[in-house]
């Protein structure tokens, strides 16, 4: 997942390999084909995710959960209309909405 600012800047939420949740700043890249596991598809948001409901609001809040030893599990972005939950279970990313 990426979220895009009014200022051009990419931000990627994902998890990583060791089940943790990575937030960096990079640019989105394009599609690509993970041979029998499929293909993993890079398109503009629908309204099918929790951050749809909230396009073009301001960020109010950010706030972490972490693990000692195994580095942050979830974020919480809040905006004025609520907020998502991004975090990792058995090293899938998995967004919620409040």
């Amino acid at each position: 997942m990426w979220l895009i600012d009014s200022e051009a800047v990419a931000t990627h939420i994902t998890a990583g390999s060791d089940w943790c949740l990575i937030v960096e700043t990079s640019d989105p890249f394009g599609g690509y084909d993970m041979a029998e596991s499929g293909r993993v598809e890079v398109a503009p948001i629908s309204g099918e995710t929790p951050f749809a409901h909230h396009l073009g609001e301001t960020v109010l809040a950010v706030s972490e959960e972490r693990v000692p030893g195994a580095g942050r599990i979830a974020l919480e972005i809040t905006f004025d209309s609520g907020l998502v939950r991004c975090e990792t279970w058995s090293g899938n990313l998995r967004m919620s909405s409040r």
